[in-house]
């Protein structure tokens, strides 16, 4: 049985997944570990590229090669190739980044090995950029060593985890209906995972997780009506999945998710969508008297109510001056 499953995500990445799978085929262990490349039906030549190291390392690379996309932005693609997986722990990992530490999984492993009550731990990833932008890390010099579920969760959306960086315990896993309908792929597995245990920090920068106009990072549109859906959606889920536990905090995390909506893209000419979407802005983040003036002028009150306000207001004011 190997130790770990290295599980390589890919789709239309044939200029990256050659050297993500070298990145795991480097790593230095005193451990069998194999390598699974769940490949969602890519036509760009991604696919001779993981045939070609499956014929070059028999038994270490495991081509999982879907006959159809199977969608959700990748999602159900790592249902299918994680089912194959035989590994004690999961070391999932993105078909365009890769890992820069040689000792990455050994470190992880014994991490893991030593806190058996721990569901995963993460390391530092660095963040490059396909326009040249200046690269960053992930995690801060004071990153938190332990994390628990309401680290996970706040009136913000939280992200400190690079995909590349987990490392997770097998079977743990399970996809109730709102994880199987996300977008996001990676705050609803931590949030499972926590509620499983503790998540450990072990220090480091060990991998890269690139964004570039491929990626998943760029398909998240925050003015797009399906995007910002999604995602009450799924927070309404975590809000279920955790018992309403931080119920306050979602609220207003959710509360977010509306205020954007009302200026997405899709609801320019749909005032009577809007004023009801502006509603549940302000009753679930409990908007004070100000905002609520704001939010009602600006989405709630018609604009013809609002243009024959003005009017009537005005006309002392113009009386007066017809009067001189």
């Amino acid at each position: 049985m190997n130790k770990v499953s290295v599980v390589i995500l890919t789709f239309n990445q044939a200029a990256f997944i050659g050297k993500t799978i070298e990145s795991a085929l480097n790593q230095t262990t005193n451990f069998d570990y194999e390598i699974l490349v769940g490949d969602d039906f890519s036509t760009d030549g991604a696919r001779d590229i993981i045939l070609d190291y499956q014929n070059r390392y028999p038994g270490k690379v495991k081509a999982v090669l879907h006959s159809k996309n199977l969608g959700q932005n990748g999602l159900f693609n790592t249902i299918e190739t994680l089912k194959l997986a035989d590994g004690k722990y999961i070391a999932p990992l993105d078909g365009d980044d890769y890992w820069t530490d040689v000792t990455k999984l050994q470190k992880q492993v014994d991490f893991m090995d030593s806190h058996p009550d721990y569901s995963a731990c993460f390391h530092n990833a660095l963040i490059t950029y396909e326009d040249g932008s200046p690269s960053v890390e992930v995690n801060p010099p004071d990153q938190k060593k332990k994390i628990e579920m309401e680290d996970l969760i706040g009136e913000d959306e939280i992200w400190f985890m690079a995909t590349s960086a987990v490392m997770f315990k097998n079977h743990l896993m399970y996809y109730p209906e709102w994880f199987l309908k996300s977008t996001s792929g990676d705050i609803p597995r931590y949030v499972i995972l926590a509620k499983n245990g503790p998540i450990g920090y072990v220090p480091g920068v060990m991998s890269v997780y690139r964004k570039n106009k491929g990626g998943a990072s760029f398909k998240d549109h925050y003015r797009d009506v399906r995007f910002l859906r999604n995602r009450i959606m799924m927070y309404k889920g975590i809000n279920e999945e955790t018992n309403h536990q931080f119920d306050k905090s979602l609220r207003k995390n959710i509360a977010r998710y509306y205020r954007m909506l009302l200026d997405a893209k899709q609801m320019s000419r749909s005032y009577f969508r809007k004023a009801g979407l502006a509603a549940n802005y302000l009753f679930l983040k409990g908007a004070d008297l100000t905002e609520c003036k704001e939010v009602t002028r600006d989405y709630i009150l018609p604009r013809w109510l609002m243009s024959a306000y003005s009017f009537v207001a005005l006309l002392p004011y113009r009386f007066r001056q017809s009067s001189h």
